[in-house]
């Protein structure tokens, strides 16, 4: 079975973003990018909310990602006349099948909406994020409220030499 990874860049108080969608704050590096570039080698598909989409869009990205196939999770989003395929079913019975399928793994690029019904349907399997040294204060938030504790393993800590630090975890399931 195919592994879905949470994974992305957050400010320590855990926001993805400023209110206003801004990413300003994010320190890029090298070592972030050859760490992105392990990353791209291990996945063939990226799941991604309507809003996160909606930054790619503004970032160049509307296209998808070279080598992968990406979903966009939407209600309201028309079909598209690019690569990505708009779902607009129910995200967790289709990232289920999903997981089914043959191929590499899956990398979720979401805001905490999304990543919360998957994580409460246990289809996350690891999370990995860029923690950059900075507070917000608000914004984005990584986590909203679950319907219950979600358990981790360590798998790596990492710090960069520009101040962030890269953690990844594996989710810890409950057993059925």
């Amino acid at each position: 079975m195919r592994n879905v990874t949470f994974g992305g860049a957050n400010s320590l108080d855990n926001y993805l973003a400023r209110s206003d969608h801004t990413v300003d704050w994010i320190r890029w590096s090298d070592e972030a990018a050859s760490l992105m570039s392990s990353l791209w080698k291990t996945i063939d598909t990226v799941l991604m909310g309507r809003k996160t989409y909606d930054f790619a869009v503004k970032n160049g990205q509307g296209n998808g990602y070279p080598g992968t196939k990406t979903f966009v999770f939407s209600r309201t989003l028309a079909p598209l006349e690019t690569p990505v395929t708009v779902v607009s079913e129910d995200a967790v019975e289709f990232v289920r099948r999903l997981k089914e399928q043959d191929g590499k793994d899956i990398c979720l690029m979401c805001g905490g909406e999304l990543a919360r019904s998957l994580f409460e349907a246990d289809l996350i399997d690891e999370i990995g994020f860029n923690i950059h040294p900075v507070l917000l204060g608000s914004g984005v938030p990584l986590f909203y409220p679950m319907n219950r504790q979600i358990d981790l393993e360590l798998k790596e800590c990492r710090p960069f030499k520009n101040g962030c630090v890269h953690v990844s975890y594996r989710v810890i399931h409950p057993k059925s």
